[in-house]
């Protein structure tokens, strides 16, 4: 009986931690999912060039996210050993590097017409795709300031904040869209570019936004955030960066090989990429519930080791993944049940449905083992341990993923016709590799830690 309670008890706080998070996230996804519905309904090649375009920016957006989580863990122990000047320096932290970070990807994405023309676009996507990635662009440093912010209040266990902000920025998108896609207010019609620049003035209006609910929540470190200090001593980058950058490599690694999928893809015709990026912006717009409930898990993991609470950590472990896995069998009914009708909600071609429904019937199965592997990689944040889960994604999307992906889509292993299936089939491979080899680093550093028991542990050796 008391077993039940406690795990009641951690399901409960998991689920308040959770529940935000996934509004917060619900907004910031949905505004790909409103730049592929409104691109799409102006052309099957505005659509073509946003999805592509998506693909070469996320990864190099959410190398920024996996940087700047470094944020979270920090302000979680933190917060748990009741240190308010580590709170603020690691906030502060982040919103330097993500800023710095920022400005110095943008040229990375004014350059990308090369690599474009290198892996095959069709030609007619190549120029709207260049102006969409240079308005885009100049959200990167506004962006990068945010998610400093975004992840210091998820880890003072405040996903209330980002939730607002998140919000706040899907409304200015939504009105940005309308307004520089079809040419209102007496502005040209930009068609899919005018989504880069509405996600830019998005990401602008989020930061200001979060920055104002955190100067005025008066939670703990983040008295003085904004004003100058003399203090440098938080400025030794060198942790920050040792447990950011693996993340960051992680994330660009894990979204990386959705983008290389898309561009080989592109080698197949528009209507082709139209159908995989349906399926793959339905399924982003899904990972938000395991992604947010793997943050809950960093925050709440982090926590207790600032507490140093080492019992506690296996029932917050299997009690989270226990969550996702029950999450993740209901994404995946939602999806096969209802694919026809997610197909005909992005487009009116028949065709352009008719694969996009088999696409989805694949997503949906990759549903259990992404949302184990994401949720085992949110348990491995709060132990600060990132270098060796960044080595067993680099094999699972890598080394097995991939190869598997490009000998199914491209090469007719198996005598299966080229086509985005053999990609997909090679994805759901990948993350079923993932799930396996992160689950057993969580059992390694679940016995280390409890080994330590009585001592007071602050991360995990690698």
């Amino acid at each position: 009986m008391k077993t039940t309670k406690l795990l009641l008890h951690e399901t409960a706080a998991l689920l308040r931690l959770t529940g935000p998070l996934v509004l917060a996230q619900l907004a910031q996804t949905s505004m790909g999912f409103v730049d592929t519905v409104m691109a799409g309904r102006v052309s099957a090649v505005d659509l073509a060039a946003v999805a592509v375009g998506s693909s070469i920016f996320f990864p190099i957006f959410l190398f920024m996210v996996g940087l700047l989580n470094a944020v979270t863990p920090l302000v979680a122990q933190a917060y748990g050993r009741g240190n308010r000047s580590a709170v603020r320096h690691a906030i502060r932290q982040g919103m330097g590097i993500g800023l710095v970070t920022g400005v110095l990807l943008m040229p990375v994405l004014w350059l990308m017409s090369p690599a474009m023309v290198w892996m095959g676009v069709s030609a007619e996507v190549i120029p709207i795709t260049g102006r969409y990635l240079f308005a885009i662009s100049f959200g990167l440093p506004a962006g990068g300031i945010f998610l400093a912010l975004r992840n210091g209040s998820d880890g003072l266990a405040r996903p209330r904040l980002s939730m607002f902000a998140g919000f706040f920025g899907l409304l200015v998108n939504i009105l940005a869209n309308y307004i520089l896609i079809y040419g209102k207010l007496g502005l040209p019609a930009l068609g899919g570019v005018g989504c880069g620049w509405a996600t830019s003035l998005s990401l602008l209006a989020m930061l200001l936004f979060q920055a104002l609910l955190l100067h005025r929540s008066r939670l703990a470190g983040t008295d003085r955030l904004f004003t100058p200090s003399r203090d440098r001593s938080g400025w030794a980058l060198g942790p920050f960066l040792r447990l950011g950058l693996p993340m960051g490599i992680a994330l660009f690694i894990e979204c990386s090989i959705f983008a290389v999928i898309a561009l080989f893809v592109a080698k197949l015709g528009a209507g082709v990429v139209a159908a995989h990026q349906i399926a793959l912006n339905f399924t982003s717009l899904l990972y938000m519930l395991p992604y947010s409930l793997a943050t809950a898990l960093t925050v709440r993991i982090g926590y207790a080791i600032g507490k140093n609470r080492v019992r506690r950590l296996r029932r917050i472990v299997w009690t989270g993944l226990g969550l996702a896995l029950g999450g993740a069998i209901l994404t995946c009914l939602l999806i096969l049940t209802f694919s026809p009708a997610i197909a005909a909600l992005y487009s009116p071609d028949r065709d352009l449905q008719k694969l996009a429904v088999t696409l989805l019937c694949l997503a949906a199965i990759f549903q259990l083992p992404d949302a184990i592997q994401a949720n085992c990689s949110g348990i491995l944040r709060g132990c600060k341990d990132t270098r060796v889960p960044l080595l067993l994604m680099l094999l699972a999307y890598w080394g097995i993923g991939l190869p598997v992906g490009y000998g199914l889509g491209l090469g007719g292993w198996g005598g299966l016709t080229p086509g985005p299936q053999g990609f997909w089939i090679g994805l759901i491979l990948a993350l079923t590799a993932a799930s396996a080899l992160l689950g057993y680093r969580v059992a390694i550093m679940l016995r280390r830690l409890e080994g330590a028991r009585g001592q007071r542990v602050t991360t995990g050796r690698p």
